[in-house]
């Protein structure tokens, strides 16, 4: 049978056009050639990832100053201020106030009472306690306790970098152990008023703080020679009832409920004065006269200024997080992070 040419070429120009589309289309035709070999791309940075700060700390022991990264520091003052076993959002809140503390003192410069201004801070109460790195790993792990050294770290590395601001500069971030149900404003302890300073209540103190209520007892001599009276300003005795009403008499109270001023003796003292005078543990107190001694009974642990840190571990208990603990014992406080604030410390 013959084919028409015709048919036979329109025949050829349909498989071309049934076949065009694969030749287009086929795997690898069109495929990008292959980049050339070379480094991997750098990965972006992220925000706060400067270059970590170096606290330099003068160890009072040994007459030395060790430097160490920020974060790590922290972990060490977290170890000397606040116990362990305290709930994970309540050391939360002591890193964040304790790297506060530091990044202040790192942005304004400040050597204050440092000796020989040879280091940023001591590791004292005077700034803020702090257990040396080679201590804490070397102790803590000897007593068995890398689980607690665990805990300070998560704490730490959970918390990294966030700082509390006001008005755009981190605060003075004073914490304190135990509050007698209420924190002093500022003014009230030191001479400064600080607007995030304010008095609060803080009533899970009295639940939970073993340095909650405390009596300590001591002779006459000592009482009177400590205040600086004069020998017959305090009784021998102040009858069969002990009260002390006939040579001590409060003035006024503060708003955080301790007293602001008082005459013991005749002569007319603050809370503080006396609270340092005598070592007591709070400037809210309250005497009885016992057998020719004083007997003392004070309400909380500290000046009372800022976070108390049994405050902080009963708002823990209670569901709090570390951000909401904060805000409650600092008024109107932002949060900032630690490489914005030193940027032109760098």
């Amino acid at each position: 049978m013959r084919v028409h040419p015709a048919i036979w070429a329109v025949a050829v120009l349909l498989a071309l056009a049934l076949a065009l589309p694969l030749l287009v289309v086929a795997p690898g035709n069109n495929a990008p050639e292959p980049l050339p070999p070379g480094p991997a791309p750098l990965p972006s940075a992220e925000p706060g990832a400067a270059e970590e700060p170096t606290v330099s700390v003068y160890l009072t022991k040994t007459d030395t100053v060790e430097e160490l990264p920020l974060e790590q520091y922290l972990v060490g003052v977290l170890a000397a201020e606040m116990p362990a076993e305290f709930q994970l959002e309540a050391l939360k809140a002591q890193a964040i106030a304790a790297r506060t503390y530091i990044v202040q003192r790192l942005a304004s410069g400040d050597r204050s009472g440092v000796p020989d201004g040879k280091a940023m801070v001591t590791d004292t109460v005077s700034h803020q306690a702090y257990i040396a790195h080679d201590e804490l790993t070397e102790e803590w792990r000897r007593l068995g306790k890398e689980a607690e050294l665990g805990k300070l770290q998560q704490a730490v590395k959970e918390t990294a970098g966030l700082v509390m601001t006001y008005k755009g500069k981190p605060i003075t971030a004073s914490f304190f152990s135990t509050s007698n149900g209420y924190t002093e404003n500022s003014e009230d302890y030191w001479k400064n008023e600080i607007p995030y300073l304010r008095s609060v209540e803080s009533p899970w103190d009295k639940q939970i703080s073993p340095k909650y209520k405390t009596t300590v007892t001591m002779p006459r001599s000592e009482f009177v020679g400590k205040l600086g009276l004069a020998d017959g300003a305090v009784p021998v005795s102040a009858g069969g009832d002990g009260n002390a009403s006939s040579f001590l008499k409060v003035l006024s109270y503060t708003q955080g409920h301790r007293i602001e001023s008082v005459r013991v003796g005749g002569k007319t003292f603050t809370g503080r004065e006396v609270r340092e005078k005598l070592g007591l543990r709070s400037s809210q107190f309250s005497l009885v006269m016992k057998n020719g001694e004083i007997e003392i009974t004070t309400y909380g642990n500290g000046h009372g200024v800022g976070m108390s840190q049994y405050g902080a571990e009963g708002m823990a208990r209670e569901g709090y997080e570390a951000k909401e603990i904060l805000k409650h014992y600092y008024t109107n406080i932002s949060f900032d992070k630690t490489s914005n604030l030193l940027s032109s410390k760098k």
